[in-house]
């Protein structure tokens, strides 16, 4: 697997991502809702795809409110998605827009934080399908779109127990670690061809409902708050990384 690359402080210009379609999944909540009003407050319309139609209704409203491009639901719920849902998803997207200039996986399962022997199908299953067959499927789904567009960037969320398992991580880790290699693999299928870039993001630990719930004995207090990371983000969605691709980043240092 290719070494990490630590992201240095990034200072992206006004209008960075001006006039570009990005669509963002678990856009309802934590760090896809920071991501969604980060793009839209740089010039994207975002196209927000998430579980919980009221928590994708409050960030379109917000984006709205600040005077950002009007932006777009898609509600889906992941685990239950057969492959018309994402044709779908290829159909809506071509009629009202034409190309996609942006991907960004964010929309997790974290699963029981218990050991592999303890670990139930049903968990696993769920963990793998949000985490690995989903953003396979909606890659796939959405490529000509993304090939349609001239600059387009595919950004998937790693972790680092994705890059080293640890104890009682489970199914997230394992996902985790398929994900950077679907990310890989895409990347150098991608590589001298016209299409998208595609690289990995590991945001670090973040103050999200899912990181609560993965370390409930923490202070949020003490975790790096979601839009301290959205530099990296910006980087990696706007044209400043045009030709990186097949890298694995970090938005902080180790710690």
């Amino acid at each position: 697997m290719t070494d990490s690359i630590l992201l240095p402080d990034y200072q992206p210009a006004p209008g960075l991502l001006r006039d570009k379609i990005i669509l963002v999944t678990g856009a309802g909540d934590g760090i896809g809702k920071t991501a969604s009003l980060t793009f839209a407050a740089h010039g994207a319309t975002v196209i927000l795809l998430g579980r919980t139609i009221a928590k994708l209704e409050a960030v379109y409203d917000q984006i709205e409110a600040a005077g950002g491009a009007k932006p777009a639901i898609i509600p889906m719920n992941f685990e239950g998605a057969t492959e018309q849902d994402y044709v779908e998803i290829h159909n809506v997207l071509e009629q009202e827009f034409g190309r996609l200039d942006g991907l960004l996986h964010n929309a997790a399962e974290l699963g029981p934080r218990t050991p592999i022997a303890n670990y139930g199908l049903e968990a696993w299953q769920k963990v793998m399908t949000v985490n690995v067959t989903a953003p396979f499927q909606l890659t796939k789904a959405v490529l000509p779109l993304l090939k349609q567009a001239p600059s387009a960037s595919v950004v998937f969320t790693s972790s680092g127990v994705g890059r080293k398992g640890h104890a009682y991580w489970g199914g997230y880790a394992v996902s985790k670690a398929a994900s950077d290699n679907l990310m890989e693999t895409l990347a150098d299928e991608m590589d001298g061809l016209p299409g998208p870039r595609v690289n990995a993001l590991n945001p670090g630990p973040v103050r999200t409902r899912m990181r609560a719930t993965a370390f409930p004995a923490e202070d949020p207090a003490t975790v790096t708050d979601a839009q301290a990371v959205m530099s990296a983000y910006l980087y990696l969605m706007g044209d400043d990384s045009i030709g990186v691709n097949g890298k694995l980043f970090d938005a902080q240092a180790t710690r």
